[in-house]
């Protein structure tokens, strides 16, 4: 059977929570990019609230 991909807050790969670096990891990009989108968004101020969110919710593999 095949192992269903869930979403996770990186250990390895981690500035501040690892929500970043989860994403990037679920979605096989560059955690970086994922970086920059979040900083970009951050501007928004909806950013920052959906990275608290995440953080608070996703849990660390």
């Amino acid at each position: 059977m095949t192992e269903r991909k869930r979403l996770f807050r990186s250990k390895n790969n981690r500035v501040f929570c690892g929500v970043c670096g989860g994403i990037g990891e679920y979605l096989n990009i560059d955690p970086n990019a994922v970086r920059i989108a979040a900083v970009l968004l951050t501007c928004t101020g909806t950013g920052l609230l959906a990275y608290i969110i995440a953080a608070v919710l996703l849990p660390e593999r």
